[in-house]
Order: C-alpha cells, then structure tokens, then sequence
C-alpha cells in the first residue's frame, strides 16, 4: 500500500497538471460529427486549443461561449443558448458537448438549466444530442474532467434498456485518458482477433490517430464513436473497463443497460495482457489465436534481454493517476526502483500502487525527490523537460502534453508489443547512460612495446641508460 502525501507548497512550480475542461473536451474529440463547446471566456478556449494541436498536430474542432466581463457579472446564460443555436444551425453537429470553466463556475452557471432553456426555445434542433458537464480547472486534472465527461455521455446518450447480449460478437471499450490513439487501434486490433467487435468511447483512435482526408476543412470531428452506436451499448455482451478513473462511468452504464463488465487497471506487462487475453478468450468463447501467443513470448524474450538495465534502475515518474499507476506496475514487475512518483490529482486507486509513497504534487516535487534519490531516468510528460536536463538524466515521454516530440500522440505503450517496445526504450536509455572509461596509464610505465607505440614497458633488468 502506497502512503499519498500532499504537497504542502502554497503554489505550483513547473505545474504538472492539465486542467479538468481539457480533459473533458479531449473526450468528446473521440465522438463523431462532435464538437466541444467551453463554457468561458475566450483566453481559456485558445489555451486549450494550443495544447491540443501542439499534441496531435492537427487542426482541432474547439468552441467558445466567449464570456465577457458584462456576462460574467449579469449572468452567461444567453451566451450558452446563442452558442448552441448558431452552432447547431450552421455546423449540423450529432454531438455537443457542453464543458464548464473555472470562470463559469466561479459565477455559479447552471449548464443544465441553460440546456432545458434551449430546447425549450429552439425545438427544431432537437436532434442535436448537447451533453453537458460541470470541470471546473482548480479542482482535478485533465484524467478527471476526461472521466466526468464520460460519465455525463453515458448519462444522456445511453438510454435504459435490458437488451444485454442481443448483439453477441458486440463488446463495450471504456477508455481510460491514459490511453493513446495508437493504443486505442491496438485494443480494436486485439479484440478483433478473437472475432469480436469493439464499441469504443471514445475512439480517439479513429478521430485523432493523424490520418488525412480529402476534405480541406471540418467544424467538427473527423472519425470517432458513432453516436447512434453508443445508444446501442446496452445491447453489447460484455464491457471492459480500462482505467480505475472510469469506475463511475462503468457503474452507471452497468446500472442502466445490465451489461455486465470487465475492470483492468491497467494494460501493461505481462500479468495485465494475459488478464485481458483471457477475457476475451471468456467472452468469444474462441481459443487464444496464435499470433497473441506468439506476441506473448516476444515480450517475454524482450524482458529477459533487458531486465540487466532494468533490475534495479531508479526512475522517477510525474502522471495522472491511470498512468502513473500503470507505468509503476510495470516497472515493479522488471525489478525497477520507482524512486519518486507524481500525481497532480488524488485518486483512490493510488493507494493500492506497490510503491512507498504517491505525492500530489507538481514537476517540482517530483525533481526534488528524483535528485534525493539519485534517479537514473524520468518518465513524464513534456513540461518535464527542464527538470531532466538539470538532473542530467534523460526524459522518456508519456502522457499530455507532448509539444517537442513528433508522433508521441501515436506511440502504442499497451499489449504485449506495446509493453515489448517499452522495455527496449528504456534498456536504450540506461544504456545511454554508461560511458566507457578511458584507459589508464601509470606513469611508472617506461618504454614502447614492439608494435603498440602508445603502450609503456617496464625497462629490461640490467639495462644501463
């Protein structure tokens, strides 16, 4: 059990946390035909909209109700209303999803009473779906506001049924923010191969995976979760839940379709692939395929080939909480030293971490205690940067942001050759931090030998000079 202590500081240093409405807007970047809408002033849009297509490098889909200082004291609700129609009217979204501020809830905005008050007044847009939900940025992280909006997805776009099953082949994917594009199209790829289909929220590996299209520009999201296929996630035979961020979201789909579900905290090792192998083995009732067991032993071969540079290795990490525990996890299994570990949020899940201590904290925190303890490595995302060059150690990305590394976005850590590809970056980057010594020469040493001029003998005996 992992002992979490707060930071006590009065401010953050080199922050580590992305706020909650980036969060949320990140999900509802991984639904079809969506758009994200932020309830604030204009400044906080444009902030979260520079990470994102720092990050993903690429154009993103990103609204504002544009507070201003007279809205801001007489009240927003008309910016909310007007927002909504002009966006329904002239984008023709399937999804809006309606994402609170710090400013918005300062004021004390009721989104929900806003939404009832435009459907009563615009009913032709009744088809739009306007999923709302309150993220206020000085409370969470990124993890947590992607973990409400999901929630609030399940809420008003999964109806109550008791229709389990009726689609067989048909699995729920919960995704945890943790989780890449390039991770998503491995989990499709996995429960594929045991001829499943997968209906995932959201596909983030579908809208966001880097891919062109013909069409030069688009108001709102290219590729993700259908909507009219989340509305059918009751029929599914099973779910799998990945991340303890989603409990929530799981508990309240389970509560209103009966489906029932499969929890992993993580998908990295190999204790955490063979238990989503064997789920889906359980739930196609198909044997293991061949190429999943011939991934299997590749990482096993490629933990034998690097557990020398990873048995013992001092590493600090900085994420959210998913991620961070999932990368602890792994790590412990390789015999590594997790010597500092960072969450900017408390999570309940972080206490059950084979680690003596999480600390809530920022980058700071974490460059403390990783110079106490001598770390050899830092895992963490790019604001991390400074605090690995002064500690002189190198910097392996993972999480959000990642503005100075092209194609971080893409990178697979999960399955058996995520986990595989993993292991070998960081052999590589201990490695890299072993330097030959150079040879010593005494100075006691006289003469050449034949051949190796650079190389001093002793004189022969009875040799007069």
């Amino acid at each position: 059990m992992a002992e979490i202590i707060h930071s006590k500081k009065a401010l953050a240093v080199n922050p580590l946390k992305v706020s909650q409405p980036v969060g949320a807007s990140l999900a509802f970047l991984g639904l079809a035909k969506s758009l994200p809408l932020m309830h604030g002033s204009q400044g906080c849009t444009a902030f979260g909209k520079v990470f994102f297509v720092r990050h993903f490098r690429e154009p993103i889909p990103l609204q504002t109700t544009a507070m201003d200082q007279v809205s801001t004291i007489m009240g927003a609700d008309d910016n909310i209303i007007e927002a909504l129609r002009t966006l329904s009217d002239k984008s023709k979204p399937d999804i809006i999803g309606l994402v609170t501020t710090g400013l918005s809830e300062t004021q004390g905005t009721d989104i929900h009473r806003a939404v009832k008050d435009f459907r009563a007044q615009y009913p032709q847009f009744a088809e739009v779906g306007v999923v709302a939900v309150n993220t206020p940025d000085y409370l969470g992280c990124l993890e947590s506001g992607y973990a409400l909006a999901i929630e609030a997805i399940v809420n008003t776009l999964v109806p109550e049924t008791q229709c389990a099953g009726r689609r067989p082949k048909q699995v729920n994917v919960l995704a945890s923010a943790m989780l890449t594009p390039g991770d998503i199209e491995a989990i499709r790829d996995w429960v594929e191969a045991f001829g499943l289909r997968a209906v995932i929220l959201p596909d983030l590996g579908d809208s966001l995976d880097g891919h062109l299209v013909e069409a030069e520009y688009s108001a709102l999201t290219l590729g993700g979760t259908p909507r009219v296929e989340i509305a059918a996630m009751g029929e599914s035979t099973a779910t799998l839940v990945l991340g303890p961020s989603l409990a929530k979201a799981a508990d309240l789909l389970k509560a209103k379709t009966g489906v029932p579900d499969f929890r992993f905290a993580g998908l990295m090792g190999l204790d955490d692939c063979d238990a989503f192998t064997q789920a889906l083995a359980e739930i196609s009732g198909q044997p293991v395929p061949a190429k999943v067991e011939r991934h299997r032993a590749q990482l096993q071969d490629a933990m034998v080939d690097s557990h020398f540079m990873l048995g013992f290795a001092r590493i600090a990490l900085a994420a959210d909480p998913d991620l961070l525990g999932m990368q602890a996890r792994f790590l412990a299994g390789m015999g590594a030293e997790v010597v500092a570990a960072v969450a900017p949020h408390r999570h309940e899940s972080l206490a059950a971490l084979p680690l003596a201590r999480v600390l809530v904290g920022d980058l700071e925190d974490m460059e403390l205690a990783a110079r106490a303890s001598d770390a050899q490595l830092v895992i963490a995302n790019s604001h991390a940067a400074g605090s690995a060059a002064r500690l002189g150690v190198p910097l392996l990305r993972a999480g959000f942001p990642q503005y100075d590394l092209v194609g971080g976005y893409a990178r697979t850590w999960v399955g058996y050759r995520g986990s595989r590809q993993a292991l070998f970056d960081i052999a590589n980057l201990m490695l890299g931090q072993h330097h030959e010594l150079e040879a010593f020469h005494s100075i006691y040493r006289t003469g050449v030998s034949v051949g190796h001029p650079d190389v001093r003998t002793p004189p022969a005996a009875g040799l007069v000079h």
